[in-house]
């Protein structure tokens, strides 16, 4: 009888917290769940705008392997407005850089390249000469003053910054030199591994699943992007995969995002050297600033907001932004198939969703 009466304090306790939760305010209830969630409504309120332009696409952000916030909102094709969806698959464009930085990668594991070599060592019969001076590594991190493979270098290699695609399409044909394989077939193999079943190398001629069609923007103006009326030739476009030829959507590339980030790809050294950086450059989509290039990851590590790795893509009817931050295990995802010919707001829906998010409660 003694041990029961011990435990009748305890009871009292838990009768009165259960009393006060249910006699508790409602409008208390939903004012505190909107404290908890105060990005949700902005992000809804956000992608109804029409002004400067409109949102076509879909959202996706996850924490600790949970969803916190999905949504499709437009068509995968106008003519018939067919609805889009999070299975949907996008150009991903310029965020395909960092499938080539892993790819490399995996072989400077593998004792085939060394980041500080130059490209000539790899590809002893490329015609410029700058190949005897710039090193894989500034291919990486856009340190190579390489705009064209056909042109002079802008400046000394690893002395300034300037964004290259050529840079990265020589990082493909490293990669073939040294595997003895083509870059598709490592880069779909990869994804297969990876289990990221929708994600593959964009190929002219062959039946590429899923993907929606990409429209450029003008006065409002929607019209369909003809891949095949750009004069793009077979052997261009194989160079060009590299630098922007990847295909994915928002599922598959919260995979990526999460292995990566996580350990799941690559060694610990190798992932520091994709996040590390001693080169700066600016990109629309991540503000005004200068922030640190690494190995196809722009990485944002400026007070007050937190620190935050990713990479944003456009081109060909498409344009997306994905970044993650690392203390907070936070994936956001943002794919659309629309570009506007007005370059100033090609990124303005990327610009708003990663400014709502990063003041929010996912990262406070």
């Amino acid at each position: 009888m003694k041990q029961i009466f011990r435990f009748i304090p305890l009871i009292f306790t838990l009768f009165i917290l259960s009393c006060n939760n249910k006699n508790s305010n409602p409008q208390e209830q939903e004012q505190a769940q909107l404290q908890v969630n105060d990005y949700a409504p902005k992000l809804d309120s956000l992608i109804q705008t029409t002004r400067p332009r409109t949102f076509n696409g879909v959202i996706l952000i996850t924490q600790n392997g949970e969803t916190k916030y999905s949504k499709a909102y437009g068509y995968a094709h106008f003519k018939d407005k067919t609805p889009i969806s999070l299975q949907d698959n996008f150009r991903i464009q310029s965020n395909s850089k960092q499938v080539t930085a892993v790819l490399l990668l995996k072989e400077v594991e593998n004792g085939k390249i060394d980041l500080k070599s130059t490209i000539r060592k790899y590809l002893p019969d490329f015609k410029q000469t700058w190949a005897d001076t710039v090193t894989v590594h500034q291919l990486l991190n856009m340190s190579s003053g390489i705009r064209s493979i056909d042109k002079p270098l802008l400046f000394e290699p690893g002395t300034a910054y300037k964004y290259s695609n050529a840079a990265y399409s020589l990082l493909g044909s490293i990669i073939e030199r040294v595997t003895g394989k083509t870059y598709i077939e490592l880069a779909n193999n990869l994804f297969k591994s990876l289990a990221m079943t929708n994600t593959y190398c964009y190929e002219i001629g062959k039946t590429n699943q899923g993907l929606i069609s990409g429209y450029e923007v003008a006065s409002d103006q929607f019209k369909l992007v003809d891949f095949n009326a750009r004069g793009i030739t077979q052997e261009g476009w194989k160079a060009f995969i590299p630098a922007g030829g990847i295909i994915s959507n928002a599922q598959d590339l919260n995979i990526w995002d999460t292995k990566l980030h996580t350990g799941k790809i690559l060694k610990p050294t190798s992932y520091q050297l994709m996040i590390n950086y001693n080169n700066t450059g600016q990109h629309d989509a991540f503000g005004d600033e200068k922030i640190g290039y690494g190995y196809g990851l722009r990485i944002y590590d400026k007070k007050p907001l937190k620190k935050h790795i990713g990479h944003a893509g456009r081109g060909i009817g498409f344009a997306s932004i994905k970044f993650y931050v690392p203390e907070k295990n936070l994936d956001v995802i943002v794919l659309e198939n629309v570009y506007n010919e007005d370059t100033s707001i090609v990124y303005h829906f990327e610009k708003e969703i990663r400014k709502i998010v990063l003041n929010s409660s996912l990262v406070k």
